[in-house]
């Protein structure tokens, strides 16, 4: 098996690798602005059937082919991950829920 990873072929370009991990956060933004506001999983975050994973899964295999059709780039699985959950931090659509017996 080839390595294919940007990152691990020419991890000395660092300044690239940044761009298209700024251009994936904003990349996540930009698809959460579709969806209305999403609860993350508060009881049981291993529910795979829950919206917020579904959406993981579904934009993290989006991210990847915008990367290699817009950077020429194909991104680590960590990169994609990283970038996704900083997009989930800056964005407002997500609602955390409550851990159950948790009264805040």
């Amino acid at each position: 098996m080839a390595i294919r990873y940007d990152l691990w072929l020419t991890p000395d370009d660092k300044p690239r690798h940044r761009r298209v991990e700024k251009a994936l956060e904003r990349f996540f933004v930009a698809r959460f602005a579709d969806y209305p506001h999403l609860r993350l999983p508060g009881a049981d975050p291993y529910d795979y059937d829950a919206p917020f994973n579904r959406l993981y899964d579904a934009l993290l295999a989006r991210a990847r082919d915008y990367c290699e059709r817009e950077w020429h780039y194909v991104p680590t699985p960590a990169q994609l991950n990283t970038a996704f959950f900083r997009a989930v931090a800056h964005s407002p659509k997500f609602v955390l829920d409550p851990r159950d017996g948790d009264s805040s």
